[in-house]
C-alpha cells in the first residue's frame, strides 16, 4: 500500500494483515477511472424509477448511477434516501418503470439477478451475507457456483487480499468477528471473477480502525480494475477514497461530483457531512 494516495489509513488490524491483492494488482497510485471508450459508462443505472412489488410506490425517482472501469463510485445520503434500492436497481433486484441498466455497453434492464452475476456483476448485500455454519473456505467455495474451471488460484488470491481468511479457512464463519465476516462476503463475491462489485454498506458495524482497513482492500481491489459502486453511511471516509460520488434525496440526485468536489462541497457538507 506504500505507493497509495491513501496511507494515512494504515494498517492498523494485524488481523487483516498486509494484502497482496487479487490476481495482477497494479501497485502504482490509484489513478480513478479508467475510459474504455467515450461512450456511456461501464456500468449505469440510467434515469431509473421503480421501486418494489409490481404495484409498490416509486422509491427512486429518475435517478441516475454510474461507474467506470477500475472505479470506486459511493453512495450517499439520509436515511431513506434510498441508497440501497438504487444499487440493487442496477441489479435487477427491483422493477423500474422509467429507466435501463447498461453493462460494458450492453443493455441488461430485463436480466434476472443470476442472468447479471454470469455477466461480470457481484453483490454483497448489508445483512444476512454469509453462511454462518459454512467453513469460510466453504463460503468462497460457493461463490465459484458458476465456474466450470478450476477456482482454486482464485481462492488463493482472495486469500492474499484477506490473509486472515487463510488462517480460519477450516473455522464456521459464524465464529468470526463482524469485520472477518465482511471480508467472507467480499471474498465469496469475487470468487466469480466479477467486473463490477455492489456493495451495501461493508463497513456497518464494525470498528473505525476495522473500517478503515476494509476501505484499503476495497482501494485493492479497485487497483486490479474491478469497478466498485458502494453504499455507505460512513459519507466522510466513503468519499475521501472515492473517483465519483453520489448524495441522494428522496430516491432522487441531489449532488453528484467527484469525492473530493463533494466533501469540499459548503452544501453537501452542511446538510450530510456535519458541517
Amino acid at each position: 500500500m506504500s505507493n497509495s494516495p491513501y496511507d494515512d489509513h494504515g494498517n492498523k488490524d494485524l488481523s487483516l494483515g498486509n494484502a497482496k491483492g487479487m490476481g495482477e494488482i497494479d501497485t502504482t497510485k490509484h489513478s480513478g477511472p479508467t475510459h474504455e471508450s467515450a461512450g456511456e459508462p461501464f456500468l449505469i443505472g440510467a434515469n431509473m424509477t421503480g421501486g418494489y412489488g409490481k404495484h409498490g410506490p416509486d422509491i427512486l425517482h429518475d435517478c441516475t448511477i454510474a461507474v467506470e472501469k477500475g472505479e470506486i463510485a459511493v453512495i450517499v445520503g439520509p436515511n431513506g434516501a434510498g441508497k440501497s434500492t438504487a444499487m440493487k436497481a442496477t441489479f435487477g433486484m427491483l422493477n423500474l418503470r422509467k429507466g435501463h441498466v447498461t453493462l460494458d455497453g450492453v443493455d441488461i434492464t430485463g436480466l434476472t439477478p443470476q442472468d447479471r452475476v454470469a455477466r461480470g456483476m457481484g453483490f454483497v448485500p448489508q445483512n444476512n451475507n454469509i453462511f454462518t455454519s459454512m467453513t469460510v473456505e466453504e463460503n468462497l467455495e460457493m461463490g465459484a457456483f458458476l465456474r466450470t474451471d478450476d477456482y482454486r488460484p482464485i481462492i488463493e488470491q482472495v486469500y492474499d487480499l484477506f490473509p486472515i481468511l487463510k488462517e480460519k479457512r477450516n473455522q464456521p464463519a459464524g465464529e468470526l468477528s463482524g469485520g472477518q465476516r465482511q471480508q467472507v462476503a467480499v471474498g465469496r463475491a469475487l470468487m466469480t471473477q466479477p467486473k463490477v462489485l455492489l456493495l451495501d454498506e461493508p463497513t456497518a458495524g464494525v470498528s473505525p480502525i476495522v473500517m478503515d482497513e476494509l476501505f484499503d482492500r476495497i482501494i485493492e481491489v479497485a487497483r486490479s480494475g474491478i469497478s466498485i459502486l458502494m453504499v455507505e453511511q460512513n459519507a466522510k471516509q466513503a468519499l475521501d477514497i472515492a473517483d465519483k460520488g453520489y448524495v441522494l434525496v428522496q430516491g432522487a440526485n441531489a449532488h453528484t461530483g467527484t469525492g473530493k468536489s463533494l466533501m469540499a462541497d459548503p452544501e453537501v457538507r452542511a446538510s450530510f457531512l456535519g458541517g
